[in-house]
């Protein structure tokens, strides 16, 4: 157990599904010399699950966070109002988080206080999210057209499973503009797309997916990735986890889990140096429609004919 002064609490209480507050608290432990480092220098969100409630996400520290615990302010433009999100720089926090029953790991795609030009994106990421009710061989055939289209572009990636049904495929980056890392994100997603538009799509509207698996490319400027290590709120309680590229067709997302002990750490091992990106592809990038806007768009022409029926 760690050797922070904190004292834990109640760890036979039950947590999620069969496992206790004592499983979490356990593996955290386990991880931190190699989860802490993912997490460093990155604003956290959490997925907390107290007793009697539903799970909830939690950006916001409580009153109550102890002066350990780095946090900083940030603006939230969405909701007019400041967020003082927590920053887990060390084992400590990390089990202070642990002891408040937070399951869930996420963090943004930049280092620092701020998004902006001074915290560049440091890692382009492709989410491949399978449609409802389909294995995770078409997601393990999705992923690697990424991995051919990256490989084609001359870039190399990271694959993890996402702990849910999906992968999430990480590129380290040198230093881009946020709209050109945007914009080749994009066009990874549709060079993958053409390789086999048969499997997988880059639609955004689920309506228009077809059952093919979706190459989430919006994965850019402010978004959040769940960390790898994390545990996910799922049955078993399944961690994200780093995953040799040749060994993706024999695993699955349920092998990794909370119960599940290793001594490497592929994340730091298998992750590629950091590179730049084509300017070809920044460019083919630049004249794909940014999807948000587009199904923001979109819906509201439905919603126009929709009223212009009644």
């Amino acid at each position: 157990m760690s050797t922070s002064p904190l004292k834990f609490s109640s760890l036979d209480q039950p947590l999620f599904g069969d496992l206790l507050k004592g499983d979490l608290v356990e593996y955290l432990d386990f991880v931190a010399d190699r989860f802490v480092p993912v997490l460093a220098g990155r604003q956290l969100s959490v997925w907390r699950v107290l007793r009697g409630q539903d799970p909830f996400m939690q950006k916001n520290v409580p009153k109550y966070t102890p002066a350990y615990v780095r946090t900083v302010e940030v603006w939230a433009e969405a909701s007019h109002r400041k967020i003082r999100y927590a920053v887990c720089d060390d084992e400590q926090t990390l089990m202070w988080f642990a002891n408040q029953r937070a399951v869930e790991y996420h963090v943004p795609l930049y280092l620092g206080d701020h998004f902006g030009d001074d915290h560049h994106q440091t890692h382009m990421v492709l989410d491949v999210d399978p449609p409802e009710g389909a294995g995770f061989d078409v997601v393990v055939s999705s992923a690697l057209l990424i991995r051919e289209a990256l490989a084609a572009a001359g870039l190399e990636g990271l694959v993890k499973t996402s702990g849910a049904k999906g992968v999430h495929i990480f590129v380290p980056l040198e230093e881009h503009s946020p709209d050109d890392v945007a914009a080749a994100t994009r066009a990874v997603a549709a060079r993958a797309e053409k390789l086999d538009p048969d499997l997988a799509t880059t639609a955004y509207i689920r309506a228009e997916r077809g059952g093919k698996v979706f190459l989430d490319s919006t994965r850019a400027w402010g978004a959040t990735v769940v960390a790898a290590y994390s545990p996910r709120l799922r049955e078993g309680l399944p961690i994200s986890f780093p995953v040799p590229w040749e060994s993706l067709r024999d695993v699955t997302p349920a092998d990794f889990t909370v119960r599940s002990r290793f001594e490497e750490d592929p994340w730091r091992e298998l992750m590629p140096g950091a590179q730049r990106l084509p300017a070809d592809l920044i460019a083919e990038g630049h004249t794909i429609p940014v999807a948000r806007v587009v199904a923001m768009h979109e819906g509201k022409r439905r919603k126009r004919e929709r009223e212009g029926q009644e």
